[in-house]
């Protein structure tokens, strides 16, 4: 449980930085981050497989760049579920999903991998 605080923490430090410097997504307040954060990390653990198992064979001819749509749309279903988060167009959704993933990936690097064992 410990870990997944952890990472929520660092996917709402990414959803913050994304909504500072990605144009074309917005945050109204630090309880719409928080919400957004737990939220991202619920969809990434339950829709995301479903839907990376989907579009595999697509994913494997862009040698797995289509992940990053993959990413953009489970942040957009997450600003379509919240009233307080807005993400407004693909490629914005894009961009806010690479600067989510670098936040998430240093935190990770930052905990090493007792994080993901709690």
């Amino acid at each position: 449980m410990t870990g997944f605080l952890l990472r929520a923490l660092f996917a709402g430090l990414g959803l913050w930085l994304a909504s500072r410097i990605v144009p074309g997504i917005s945050a109204s307040g630090w309880q719409t981050i928080a919400i957004a954060a737990v939220l991202l990390g619920i969809v990434n653990a339950v829709v995301r497989p479903i839907v990376v198992l989907l579009t595999l064979p697509i994913t494997l001819v862009t040698l797995g760049l289509f992940l990053l749509v993959v990413n953009a749309a489970m942040l957009g279903l997450v600003a379509m579920l919240l009233q307080g988060l807005a993400v407004h167009g693909f490629w914005a959704g894009v961009f806010g999903a690479i600067v989510i993933g670098v936040v998430s990936w240093l935190g990770h690097l930052l905990l090493g991998e007792g994080a993901e064992r709690e």
